[in-house]
C-alpha cells in the first residue's frame, strides 16, 4: 500500500463550544487531487488551517511521508514543503509580476552586489518567473514586468498558483481558487492544476463548485458537521449524490456506489 504523503488522524478543533473538527481523519497520496467539500459550517475551511499550520488541533496527529509532524504556525507548513493558495489572494498588487512569484524569497544578485550590497537579481527572477509559468501552460503572461494590479483576477490567481507550485516540494492546497473567476479563467486553472498533479505534486482543493471538482478530483472527501461524512469518487458516485452526503440527506453507506 502506498504511504500517504500527508495523513490526518483524529483531529479536533474547537471553538469555545462550538465544534469545528470532530475527530476527522484524512489521507492524500502522491500525484492525486483530493477535493474538500461541504456546506458552510462543515468544517472545510478549519480543517484546512490545521493542516496548513494556521490553527493548531486540540488534540489529533498529522504525518507527512509517515513521520509525525507538529504545526504550530504556516511558517512550519512552509517549511515542511506545504503551499497554500488562500481564498483571499496573497499578491502585492503595486509589484510586478516576478515579485509576486518570489514575494518572500526574493533572490540576490551573484557575487559583492548580492552579498554585501544585498541587490535583488531581478532579471533572474524575471527570467525564472517566466519560465515557470510557460511550465504551467500559461502563455498570456508574458511580461514579468508588469505590475499585479493591472492583471484580472483569473491572471493574479495563476500567478499565485504558480507561486505554490514553483515552491511548494510537497503538497498544494487550493482554497477556493476558481470562486472569483469567469468560465475561460477556471478552466485554466483546472487545466494548471492538471499540469501540478501531472508533476507529481499532490493537490487538495477545497471548491464549491462540483462541476469542477468532478472535473479534476481523483478523491473526493466529504464534511459535514465537523466530520468525515465519506470519501467518493467520480466513478462511484454521482454529483447529485455527493451532494446528498454533503447534505445529509443521504449516507455513504446507503448510496448505490458504496
Amino acid at each position: 500500500m502506498t504511504t500517504p504523503v500527508l495523513s490526518a488522524r483524529g483531529m479536533v478543533k474547537t471553538f469555545g463550544r462550538v465544534v469545528g473538527l470532530d475527530g476527522v481523519d484524512l489521507d492524500l497520496y502522491p500525484g492525486e487531487v483530493l477535493a474538500i467539500i461541504g456546506d458552510n459550517g462543515a468544517g472545510k475551511s478549519t480543517l484546512i488551517k490545521c493542516l496548513t499550520g494556521a490553527l493548531v488541533p486540540d488534540t489529533g496527529q498529522m504525518f507527512i511521508d509517515g513521520q509525525p509532524v507538529h504545526f504550530k504556525r504556516p511558517q512550519d507548513a512552509l517549511d515542511a514543503g506545504i503551499e497554500t493558495v488562500y481564498q483571499t489572494l496573497a499578491v502585492a498588487p503595486a509589484l510586478d509580476i516576478a515579485s509576486n512569484l518570489y514575494l518572500g524569497r526574493e533572490r540576490r544578485r551573484p557575487g559583492f552586489l548580492g552579498s554585501a550590497l544585498r541587490m535583488i537579481d531581478k532579471k533572474g527572477m524575471r527570467r525564472d518567473a517566466g519560465k515557470a509559468l510557460a511550465d504551467l501552460g500559461i502563455g498570456t503572461l508574458q511580461n514579468m514586468a508588469q505590475p499585479v494590479e493591472t492583471l484580472s483576477g483569473g491572471q493574479r490567481q495563476a500567478i499565485s498558483v504558480a507561486r505554490a507550485a514553483t515552491f511548494g516540494s510537497k503538497i498544494i492546497v487550493l482554497d477556493e481558487p476558481t470562486a472569483a473567476l469567469g468560465v475561460k479563467e477556471s478552466n485554466q486553472v483546472l487545466k494548471m492544476i492538471r499540469e501540478v498533479r501531472s508533476r507529481g505534486l499532490p493537490v487538495i482543493l477545497i471548491s464549491h463548485n462540483m462541476p469542477h471538482v468532478f472535473e479534476v478530483a481523483d478523491r473526493i472527501h466529504i464534511q459535514r458537521l465537523g466530520r468525515c461524512a465519506g470519501v467518493v469518487t467520480p466513478q462511484t458516485h454521482t454529483m447529485s449524490e455527493a451532494v446528498a452526503i454533503m447534505t445529509g440527506a443521504t449516507t455513504l453507506a446507503d448510496t448505490p456506489g458504496h
